[in-house]
């Protein structure tokens, strides 16, 4: 006999039914098939490990449960022949497999993002004492270098809303939902709330934590990995890399040289100095495709009403959100980093350049919703070559900043001036919350995006208002330009996440090219420890 856990999914409840009810209904189904057989000794349980709204039909909107039964003892020919809908739970945490090579110089993690706080975090505790450098500041002193530059308009180009501890994801929702089936989605999750994150975050299918609560979890993450013994360094920037004999050897920071044995190289995808240094060594680096566009921003309460009909605003559902994508004769249009309640953000890092993000706290209680409307970029668009990819991104975010006029005010259209190509209403009804609303002016986006973009953007909004009422409303309020959906470059590795032509260089997460969120970005973070890991044996 053995002793294992099973899930139970798709129990379908109405929001008025008491959540106890889909524990009692999984122990109905289990017993019905002859699989409730508690261990010796053990009593069991049944939760509750993760909810959904089903909203397909806003006049019968459905929670759907999955509940995780323990303790279960069942033969192990049981196992295989498992009734539809019931399957063994699968969890993975790191077991990590330590090398022989010893360690006579430092491991070295750059950036502080989700790959590098967890690789970090993961070496820090297996003995490893990693060096974590940050060329931005902590989380204070990013919350006071943003509160700063609202009101200046001067920017910090190397503590902002993209550099800086925890990364880009630190101002944004806290979304940890990923597409990555990898069985350590759960133990990700449950570090997050070890750091102070809700435990809501193990049960809904679409997690969140938001920035208010992110920047504690961050905090916290980083003062482990120093009670550890990792050399934490803030306001350290990454100018150059040592490679000899196809090895890397050291790097220098802030213009002094520090040695290494490996190097994680988790730089985000906004470090684009970093990019050109990296161009210049011999790596092997493509360029990729990536999206550009703008935020759209509706009043939440007709999001929820759209979505939700008469149970707008249920306790049980919280705020509505969307995901939507169409394509046109070209290309793809998609919505993307939806923010319930949220506020679009001034995310710009480099002086004279305009980018847009999205953010909003925990309780998603602002007046607007708010998400990307991003448009495919395709290689042959800007030359393929990573050195063009970037100078697209960076020339639509410069031509973003003349459009508004500059001091980093926003370029901002409404929905119906957009359809008409009449560039004259202000916003009323849905007012804009780039920089508390105060800086932005009326602008054509084709002054800042390119013709194929502009029209695949009418054509998305479009097909996305016969999917949802009121998205395509003639008030809703476009604000550009949105440019940092993703690395538009990817830095070559092997199996064993070196990169393909450096010993010893690890590169990883988002800003390399192999990740696309806070959730995903957090795990090709712990496998490239445990790779590095394997590899050498740790200090203690």
């Amino acid at each position: 006999m053995k002793s294992v856990s099973l899930l139970v999914k798709d129990i379908v409840l109405s929001p008025d039914s008491p959540e106890e009810l889909a524990c009692e209904l999984a122990l109905k189904t289990l017993k019905k098939h002859g699989l409730l057989q508690f261990a010796e000794g053990r009593k069991g349980s049944a939760y509750i490990s993760r909810r959904s709204v089903d909203a397909r039909k806003k006049d019968r909107i459905r929670l759907v449960y999955t509940v995780t039964v323990q303790d279960l003892s069942l033969k192990k020919e049981s196992l295989t022949s498992l009734p539809a809908g019931v399957s063994c739970k699968l969890e993975e945490a790191p077991l990590p497999l330590k090398g022989q090579a010893p360690l006579s110089r430092p491991i070295i993690v750059v950036g502080s993002g989700p790959a590098g706080l967890f690789s970090a975090l993961l070496l820090a505790e297996q003995g490893y004492r990693p060096v974590l450098i940050e060329r931005g500041g902590d989380v204070c002193e990013r919350v006071q270098a943003i509160e700063g530059f609202y009101k200046t308009r001067v920017l910090d180009t190397e503590t902002n809303v993209q550099f800086g501890a925890g990364g880009a994801g630190t101002f944004s929702d806290g979304k940890l939902v990923t597409r990555v089936n990898d069985p350590m989605s759960d133990y990700v999750l449950r570090r997050f709330c070890e750091f102070g994150a809700p435990k809501e975050i193990l049960v809904h299918a679409k997690p969140h934590i938001g920035t208010d609560i992110l920047r504690t979890v961050v905090t916290n993450m980083i003062a482990r990995i120093s009670s550890l013994g990792g050399d934490v360094r803030f306001h350290a920037r990454l100018d150059n890399i040592h490679i000899k004999n196809g090895r890397v050897e050291g790097v220098c920071i802030n213009g002094s040289d520090l040695a290494c044995e490996a190097l994680v190289l988790a730089i985000g995808h906004s470090a684009r100095d970093t990019y050109r240094m990296l161009l210049t060594k011999p790596l092997m680096i493509e360029c990729k495709p990536f999206s550009v566009g703008m935020r759209i921003e509706h009043l939440q309460s007709d999001i929820d009403e759209a979505m939700y009909g008469r149970f707008a605003g249920h306790p049980k559902l919280g705020h509505a959100e969307y995901s939507l994508s169409a394509n046109t004769d070209t290309r793809g249009v998609y919505t993307f980093c939806m923010c319930p309640g949220g506020e679009v953000m001034a995310a710009a890092s480099e002086e004279g350049g305009l980018v847009v993000n999205g953010m909003s706290y925990h309780a998603r209680s602002g007046k607007n919703a708010n998400a990307a409307i991003a448009v495919s970029v395709f290689p042959n668009d800007y030359g393929a070559t990573p050195q063009k990819a970037i100078a697209y991104q960076r020339d639509i975010e410069q031509a973003a900043f003349r459009a508004g006029g500059g001091a980093y005010a926003a370029p901002l259209c409404t929905v119906g001036d957009l359809m008409t190509g009449a560039y004259r209403t202000e916003p009323n009804r849905i007012m804009p919350t780039y920089m508390n609303g105060e800086a932005y002016r009326i602008a054509d986006p084709a002054s800042f995006l390119p013709a194929q973009t502009v029209q695949s953007l009418r054509e998305g909004i479009g097909a996305f208002g016969r999917r949802l009422h009121g998205f395509d409303a003639k008030d809703a309020v476009l604000t550009g330009a949105e440019t940092r959906t993703s690395a538009p470059v990817r830095i070559l590795r092997n199996p064993e996440r070196e990169a393909v032509s450096c010993v010893g260089l690890y590169p990883c997460g988002e800003g390399a090219g192999y990740a696309g969120g806070i959730t995903s970005a957090a795990l090709d973070g712990l496998r490239t420890a445990l790779a590095v890991m394997a590899r050498y044996a740790p200090l203690d």
